[in-house]
């Protein structure tokens, strides 16, 4: 896949809150086929960003392009199906359906969602029905959670629940992914299996990723280029290992540079 094409575009972004600004001046560039992350210490803007580009804030200054076409401001859910799709850090899920009926209420603009349809063509509902159920199925295949399709989401894991919000955004085709904190509170064995799925649907299904997260193992595994953000904009981008070695980088988290270190 090209790698040289830009499919998101942070153009001088800024937004205040009174008189503060949690994001200042902020230009970031995402490739097409990239697994990018974002780190930074609390505060430094990278929740603001991902909201300022998912259409949940609109930014007091500057422009987000997505595949060349602005879309500063524009709502979240015009953005979902448009193919930007943003995950949050508590992964939100239907607690009294199973799994695969999660993956099922996903793909919009059913025609059983019309009354119409639903009493006078339910052939065509049925045949609807029958594509997205196929479709969910070979999304639990790839994620490998068969033996978890029919359990209550109420009852899966922290870990596993972020994997079923990774199943949500293939029912969809999403083209670029923000991962918020996709990592946090999961234990590591289920995290290793949450990595291989982003990087498998990363190189067979052509997703790009944006990805904020905390624990620089899990970065340093998956993510090239790493931004570095410290008070609202882009302090350094570049490897892991140049960010771990970078003096910037090492200053900005006050001393706690052990975080950028990977647990050996």
């Amino acid at each position: 896949m090209q790698q040289d094409q830009n499919i998101l575009q942070v153009k001088k972004l800024s937004k205040y809150f009174g008189g503060l600004a949690a994001v200042a001046n902020c230009s970031i560039k995402i490739k097409k086929g990239s697994i990018t992350g974002i780190i930074g210490p609390n505060g430094s803007g990278k929740t603001t960003l991902f909201n300022l580009i998912a259409g949940n804030l609109k930014p007091s200054e500057g422009n987000v392009l997505f595949q060349d076409e602005d879309i500063t401001g524009i709502p979240s859910y015009e953005l979902f199906s448009k193919g930007l799709l943003r995950t949050f850090q508590i992964a939100h899920e239907f607690t009294n359906l199973t799994v695969l009926e999660n993956l099922m209420m996903v793909p919009g603009k059913q025609s059983g969602e019309n009354l119409v349809n639903a009493l006078f063509k339910p052939g065509l509902v049925k045949k609807e029905e029958i594509n997205v159920k196929k479709k969910a199925l070979e999304v639990i295949d790839f994620l490998n959670l068969k033996h978890l399709s029919n359990e209550l989401a109420g009852n899966l894991s922290g870990g596993q629940k972020k994997l079923l919000e990774l199943g949500r955004t293939m029912m969809v085709d999403a083209k670029l992914v923000l991962l918020d904190e996709v990592g946090a509170g999961v234990n590591r064995t289920l995290l290793k299996d949450i990595g291989s799925a982003i990087l498998r649907l990363n190189k067979e299904k052509g997703y790009t990723f944006c990805m904020i997260e905390h624990d620089m193992e899990f970065i340093s595994r998956l993510c090239n280029p790493v931004i570095v953000m410290a008070e609202g904009s882009v302090l350094f981008e570049g490897t892991s290992d140049e960010v771990k070695k970078n003096e910037q980088v090492i200053d900005s988290y006050l001393g706690r540079g052990s975080k950028l270190k990977d647990k050996s």
